[in-house]
């Protein structure tokens, strides 16, 4: 009934009474037509004027959008259309990130558009954590979320014994008013001063999993610490090849493993070994189901959060040294253009021989430096160098868009206090891995997208053209020209752009820029191709113990591989795609986001040991109400325009500068200044600097 009411509503572009609405459908069925329209107006397909006409969504006066609600009070209503403003006496009681029916108070085609919000249509207020605290007898939390502003009381009997201090997650009980609710506690996370809670409260919010269900964890009695030589039968036996690892120096849920021969032909075949998890962690087990659940592991500072219970990460699913594991392995020939010429997948047993880093494999492959325990691999590792170089000329080549983009890295003590950061720190041996894996998971994308299969592909779709003629744009305004044509959105021509920039002093800012005017890569069942690495088919296969997707491709491949892809396994998978591919990338942003507030905080919390100190950063953003400066190791902190003292500065957005009224003075994406440190509160995630005057700093001023 749902269709027909959809469709006859699309019939014209206006509202329809009830009663002609009755004419589509069964007059017998006029209770389920109620229900019907109620649940298309809750789903927002569906208005219902104060006349209670009714009429599709998208045909009517009103937006709608998801609300984001500054601290200040007011917020933004983010629509496919743009962004509502909506002040704090036009809230209507809406709470932030609720899905809100917006009046615009504006015309339809102003720039800077305000609206009214008329409706709140849907509230999540799932995950609530915050700090509880005793008053009169009776609960109460201070949510860490300074948006949502709401009370919420817990009576004595629903607190679960929580003390003054205790981190918890509440779910609510009833709703008193727009901003007062009863709640209980769900559960007591530790007190705010314990070490490690701090990260783990940030999971939660973020909706992470931390504990598995107990059903999980019993299943893991059934399953081996050991390879038995029952479970190697039907297997390509590798246990004699030169096969190993190369990680960073604290991994333990080791994915891959790599070997490498030179051919008589002048061609490279490279081997590419993964953990065959999906042999222990079975379909809709209740293992799989969790993995499913979690969708990634996350990792925060010094915690991990994984996808899989450590006994399988770590264990029999870990490529560990020295012993027998099972593997999905995948053989390609390479040839001297970075062209695979021939490849061939198939289940495997292997021992890999060492447990490499890659801060030694760079000693070998940049100073030439050989660690005792890599003298035989030397000769090797310098081919897959060869190999790897071939690989990433083709890549670039082809277009493949490298922004340089460097991340951050937290270095924290045992407590979980931070003691250093600093950029993380990239080498040929990080390339090579990289461009090994890239070619795997293009290689066997394209492998079942030729058979027509279900598949999980990585998809990064192309960007939109108005948001590079935006950045376009500012780059002349900064007075630099760019070569070639405006509308040509190749990668290639990204590549171009980001080439011509790369030797101005804005060139950090400007990539970043760059950067976020590009779509998210996501999960799809449906291969679109990957914009930034300019393939024409991508997937994820190379990391099962920590992706579910990859643990799909795996299942999906097996199946494959032994003949078993029948036309039922082929009707289940093409449904069941859908939710996989859909959910692990909403986990996926999920476990993004609550990485970006772990260091948020971190950083905070390591400045908060720096306040009076003064360094040099440059200008990495603007606003209307300050700038961002970044210094060398990353931290960014925030200059407030109330601390610019020397002048009234008014934020310019076409020309992106803050520019002083009176001096003419102004600041610019890209300038360096010298900051000092005004405050740090690792509570709300925030660093704000001050500017200093300028002055020639001692050498060891210019950075932390």
């Amino acid at each position: 009934m749902k269709e027909q009411v959809i469709e006859f509503l699309k019939s014209e572009e206006t509202s329809f009474e009830f009663e002609k609405i009755i004419h589509v459908v069964n007059p017998s069925d006029l209770q389920e037509l109620i229900s019907v329209l109620n649940e298309l107006e809750e789903e927002g397909i569906v208005y219902r004027t104060k006349r209670d006409k009714f009429m599709l969504f998208e045909y009517c006066h009103l937006k709608r959008g998801r609300l984001d609600v500054n601290q200040k009070g007011f917020g933004f209503v983010i629509t496919n259309d743009g962004d509502i403003y909506i002040s704090e006496e036009n809230m209507n009681g809406a709470l932030n990130n609720d899905i809100v029916n917006v009046e615009l108070l504006t015309g339809e085609n102003d720039p800077k558009p305000e609206g009214k919000i008329l409706k709140v249509v849907k509230r999540d207020l799932g995950n609530l954590v915050g700090e509880f605290y005793y008053k009169k007898d009776k609960g109460y939390i201070d949510l860490d979320d300074p948006k949502i502003k709401i009370q919420i009381e817990i009576d004595k009997k629903d607190c679960a014994n929580a003390v003054n201090g205790h981190k918890v997650l509440v779910s609510l009980v009833k709703q008193i008013n727009n901003h007062r609710y009863k709640g209980q506690i769900a559960k007591i996370i530790g007190h705010k001063d314990d070490p490690g809670v701090d990260i783990i409260t940030e999971a939660y919010k973020h909706e992470i999993d931390v504990d598995f269900p107990p059903e999980a964890i019993d299943e893991l009695e059934t399953i081996p610490s050991e390879v038995a030589n029952s479970e190697i039968i039907g297997r390509r036996d590798l246990r004699d090849k030169m096969i190993f690892t190369i990680d960073g120096d604290d991994t333990k849920d080791i994915d891959d493993a790599i070997s490498m021969e030179k051919l008589e032909n002048g061609n490279y075949k490279l081997g590419v070994h993964i953990a065959d998890v999906s042999h222990y962690v079975t379909h809709n087990s209740e293992l799989d189901k969790a993995a499913q659940d979690r969708g990634t592991s996350v990792y925060l500072a010094n915690t991990v959060i994984p996808m899989l219970p450590h006994q399988l990460s770590n264990g029999i699913c870990s490529l560990n040294p020295n012993v027998d594991r099972l593997a999905v392995s995948i053989e390609m020939e390479i040839n001297p253009k970075g062209d695979v010429v021939d490849y061939d997948i198939f289940e495997s047993v292997i021992k890999s021989n060492i447990q490499m880093t890659y801060k030694n494999v760079n000693k070998v492959l940049e100073d030439g430096v050989i660690p005792e325990e890599y003298e035989q691999y030397a000769d090797v590792l310098n081919i897959m160098k060869e190999c790897s170089d071939i690989l990433r000329e083709n890549k670039i080549k082809r277009g493949y868009i490298d922004f340089g983009q460097t991340e951050v890295k937290v270095v924290t003590d045992e407590t979980g206090k931070p003691i250093d950061i600093k950029p993380r720190e990239r080498g040929i041996g990080e390339n090579m891995i990289e461009d090994f894996m890239i070619v795997t998971n293009e290689t066997v994308a394209t492998h079942v997208s030729f058979m027509e299969l279900p598949f999980v592909y990585r998809i990064h779709e192309y960007p939109d053209e108005e948001k590079i003629d935006d950045f376009l744009r500012f780059v002349s305004i900064l007075g630099y020209k760019i070569t070639g044509k405006r509308k040509d959105l190749h990668p290639k021509r990204i590549q171009e752009i980001l080439k011509e920039l790369s030797d101005k002093p804005e060139y950090t800012v400007l990539s970043s820029m760059l950067l976020r005017s590009m779509k998210k890569a996501i999960y799809s069942k449906d291969n679109k191709g990957h914009y930034g690495l300019a393939s024409e088919r991508y997937s994820h296969f190379t990391s099962p113990i920590r992706r579910y997707p990859d643990l799909t491709i795996h299942r999906i491949l097996k199946l494959i591989i032994n003949g078993k892809m029948t036309n039922k396994e082929i009707a289940y998978w093409e449904q069941a795609l859908i939710y996989i591919a859909d959910h692990s990338s909403k986990k996926e942003r999920a476990s993004i986001e609550c990485e970006r507030d772990v260091d948020d905080m971190k950083m905070a919390e390591y400045m908060e040991e720096h306040i009076g100190e003064e360094y040099t950063g440059m200008i990495s953003s603007l606003t209307n109400f300050g700038m961002f400066v970044q210094l060398d190791n990353l931290i960014e902190g925030l200059v407030h325009v109330r601390d610019m003292q020397d002048d009234n500065y008014i934020y310019d957005d076409y020309y992106k500068l803050l520019k002083g009224e009176r001096t003419g003075k102004f600041y610019k994406l890209g300038d360096k200044v010298n900051i000092r440190v005004k405050a740090a509160s690792k509570e709300n995630k925030t660093i704000d600097f001050e500017l200093v005057k300028e002055k020639v700093l001692k050498k060891d001023e210019k950075g932390i």
